[in-house]
């Protein structure tokens, strides 16, 4: 059985990672991420299927400290606002049912940036920089960090475990974090890592790593899940088995594995043969999945309709 990688892990975070161990290659759980606080997806999702996505993703965008909310467009300000105050609706919903909970941050940059500055080409902030002690980006980061401790804190309090997925993409330059190589993302999840764990004791956080390089794998000793984000050019009926054989061998086979972001939804009637052990998928939000630019109402109902899916019931 995969132990939690922090030995004082919460004991609601041991039995969520022992039933995503469990369940992958036997079922997939259903997942949707939101940003709005009325959670439109959800609506949609129930509305079309009568179920309910076990796993919710929220986004903690709007908690970032350092929003330049003088130079920044129209989306970006929508964006900011539609995000605000949706750890209380997480919280709310994960009281009231026994659903899990995933985080996603676009973290904006600690220092600098204008408009949506967790892009790289919206900021000049030097991740590399914060690798270096005395620094001011160094400053800011840990600064940051300890902001969004707080809200975390709340969670532990009342006993709710977070797949927790700082840093995600950095297989990629778009973001600040991966704007100079894995290696330098990797670095600041350690630093973090050990910031939470050791002095903040974030002892309710499953740390889920997010980039399909070998060169920024951190480590078995600081990952609990294995996880990558794919959005196909085109839909195509797929279990993503050959992502997941790239995966692990990027990354680690001791590991649970997880569709962290799909545009497309995993073809269950694929997974429900093959068996390839995701453990959860999540859909990314709004038109991803309301509507049918990317998935059909038809590839919905199948989804949740199906004995390999793991839902809530509405």
């Amino acid at each position: 059985m995969q132990k939690p990688v922090n030995q004082n892990a919460s004991p609601e975070a041991a039995a969520l990672l022992n039933y995503l161990e469990q369940t992958a290659g036997r079922g997939i759980i259903t997942g949707q991420h939101t940003q709005t606080n009325p959670m439109e997806e959800i609506t949609y999702i129930r509305e079309i299927t009568g179920k309910q996505p076990k796993l919710r993703g929220f986004e903690l965008l709007a908690y970032s400290p350092n929003i330049n909310e003088a130079d920044a467009g129209e989306a970006c300000l929508t964006e900011v606002y539609e995000n605000r105050d949706t750890l209380k609706t997480a919280m709310k919903w994960a009281k009231e049912s026994d659903g899990i909970v995933t985080f996603s941050f676009h973290w904006f940059s600690p220092l600098g940036g204008r408009d949506k500055s967790f892009y790289a080409e919206h900021t000049d902030f030097d991740p590399a920089k914060v690798l270096v002690e005395g620094t001011p980006e160094r400053e800011a980061f840990y600064h940051d960090m300890k902001v969004i401790a707080g809200y975390l804190e709340e969670f532990k309090e009342a006993g709710i475990p977070i797949l927790w997925r700082p840093f995600h993409e950095s297989d990629g330059t778009w973001f600040w974090w991966g704007s100079k190589g894995p290696e330098v993302a990797r670095d600041l999840y350690l630093l973090m890592y050990d910031y939470y764990v050791n002095e903040c004791h974030l002892d309710n956080l499953l740390w889920v790593w997010n980039c399909r390089l070998p060169e920024g794998y951190p480590g078995d000793a600081f990952v609990d899940i294995v996880s990558v984000d794919i959005y196909l050019p085109e839909y195509a009926p797929t279990d993503y088995a050959k992502e997941y054989e790239e995966l692990i061998r990027a990354t680690s086979t001791n590991k649970v594995a997880a569709l962290a972001e799909v545009g497309y939804m995993p073809d269950v009637d694929m997974l429900a043969e093959s068996h390839i052990p995701w453990a959860y998928y999540m859909t990314w939000s709004k038109e991803f999945c309301i509507g049918e630019q990317y998935n059909s109402k038809e590839n919905l109902r199948r989804m949740y309709n199906s004995a390999y899916a793991v839902y809530n019931e509405s």
